[in-house]
């Protein structure tokens, strides 16, 4: 299974801090773990294999998107700031359209993301 990370800046720290607290379920054989560049970055310096696409203002939102749309990424933790504006607002929006569209189930905080690792740990 394909799970894609991404995290603004003000929200990276947390998203590593996630990671590791995650490790046993993430680091199984089944989950593969894409990311966009940075978050990327300091998710392979934590210990994960990662395969990074653009930053997310240079496109890298777009590329997790076309992933969702193709069936390749079938989660999406995307840990937004909601107390900081976006210049590539518009492509944050149509990522979340996107995973609406075809059903991937997308937790844009760490509490949501955590219920959808445990229901993962689960199957």
């Amino acid at each position: 299974m394909e799970i894609a990370i991404i995290a603004h800046d003000g929200k990276k720290a947390d998203m590593v801090q996630f990671l590791n607290k995650n490790k046993t379920i993430l680091l199984k054989e089944k989950i593969k773990i894409i990311a966009t560049g940075t978050t990327g970055a300091r998710a392979v310096a934590a210990g994960f294999k990662v395969k990074r696409m653009l930053s997310g203002p240079l496109g890298g939102d777009a590329q997790i998107a076309a992933r969702v749309a193709e069936g390749k990424t079938k989660m999406v933790l995307f840990f937004k700031d909601p107390n900081s504006s976006h210049a590539h607002e518009a492509d944050i929006n149509m990522l979340i359209r996107i995973c609406d569209v075809h059903n991937v189930p997308l937790a844009t905080n760490e509490a949501t993301a955590q219920l959808l690792l445990l229901g993962l740990d689960e199957i």
